[in-house]
């Protein structure tokens, strides 16, 4: 069998390239073997996060797989056929639902399937988008290359209890490539869910907030949400979307420095889409019908990775110019008819 080699420690040499290579390796159909997995990370190797992703693209996918097992550096994934299907699944503890949601919906949209999947976990822990920026931003800007799908969140899960839980739809689509330009609306929304915290905090924590925010000329209109969760939290999403642009941000509320974390400077000074939102876009982007094109602060590492490694399955062509507010992304997809 002809596998395509792909080096994990390439880039940010996390999870993100497992996701995105799996991911693709099940739209092309191409078979992959994936190498040096997290090799220069304190723990190397797949951790149970990755499984849970590998493991539900495999039912997906019919899919054969070796290497799959915690600690596994070298992974193996030969897909198969594609199925629309009704799936129950339980990362256990706060695993990242959105994480895994990342990779699941491009593949079921572009593949024409359907899925329904009901699956418990994390809905907002670290190092991870939130439910709420997955239903919200990254929903926003799918809808736009032609990606659908519907998310309803039943209980939120904070880290460490996790015990989260999130209905998901898919539906088959036709992907478009789009062009993101300068952002022009001074519109923003602020969402904020909180979990046995007192509310006078939360509410002083976003006057602070939306202060900061109006003192640079956005107008501010937040949303509260008082949702029990298994152990006490918080987060929030600030968001501004208009025909050019879909810029977010999300963070946890950090009980020791009773502040939300949150890099303002990325919301207020990004161009037209944020950094988290970029690398989220190339699967998408590399298989549409054109250039997608949009512009960013920085170039991250996890848009390093992705471009490297959607590049290199699908074939598609990229390009990065420097802006003077930051770098112009130009994806060219392949158009290609043959995957369904």
């Amino acid at each position: 069998m002809d596998f395509l080699k792909i080096n994990g420690s390439y880039g940010e040499g996390g999870g993100q390239i497992i996701r995105s290579a799996v991911a693709l390796s099940c739209i092309t159909k191409q078979p992959i073997h994936l190498e040096n997995i997290r090799k220069n990370r304190k723990i190397p190797g797949l951790r149970p996060q990755h499984l849970t992703t590998i493991t539900i693209l495999q039912k997906i996918t019919n899919a054969k797989v070796i290497g799959v097992e915690i600690g596994s550096t070298e992974l193996k994934f030969i897909p198969g056929n594609i199925e629309s299907l009704d799936l129950v699944e339980d990362i256990g503890t706060a695993g990242s639902i959105p994480l895994i949601l990342q990779a699941l919906i491009p593949v079921i949209a572009i593949s024409q399937k359907k899925l329904n999947l009901t699956i418990k976990g994390g809905t907002n822990v670290l190092w991870s988008p939130s439910i709420d920026y997955i239903q919200h931003v990254l929903g926003e800007a799918y809808s736009r290359m032609g990606i659908k799908f519907s998310l309803e969140l039943s209980k939120r899960g904070y880290y460490p209890k996790g015990g989260g839980r999130v209905q998901l739809q898919v539906y088959p689509n036709n992907i478009k490539s789009i062009l993101f330009s300068k952002r022009k609306t001074s519109d923003v929304k602020l969402i904020c869910s909180f979990s046995k915290l007192p509310i006078e905090k939360i509410k002083k924590e976003i006057e602070e907030i939306k202060k900061r925010l109006t003192d640079v000329n956005f107008i501010v209109d937040i949303e509260i949400k008082n949702e029990e969760a298994m152990n006490s939290a918080a987060s929030m999403l600030i968001y501004s979307i208009d025909e050019n642009s879909i810029i977010g941000i999300d963070g946890l509320f950090d009980k020791k420095r009773q502040k939300f974390d949150l890099d303002f400077e990325k919301f207020i000074k990004s161009p037209s889409i944020d950094e988290n939102l970029a690398d989220m876009l190339v699967v998408p982007a590399s298989l549409g019908n054109g250039k997608t094109i949009f512009q960013v602060r920085e170039i991250s590492k996890h848009l390093e990775t992705n471009l490297f490694v959607t590049s290199k399955i699908t074939g598609c062509k990229y390009g990065i110019g420097k802006i003077s507010n930051g770098f112009e992304v130009i994806i060219e997809g392949i158009s290609n008819p043959s995957i369904k």
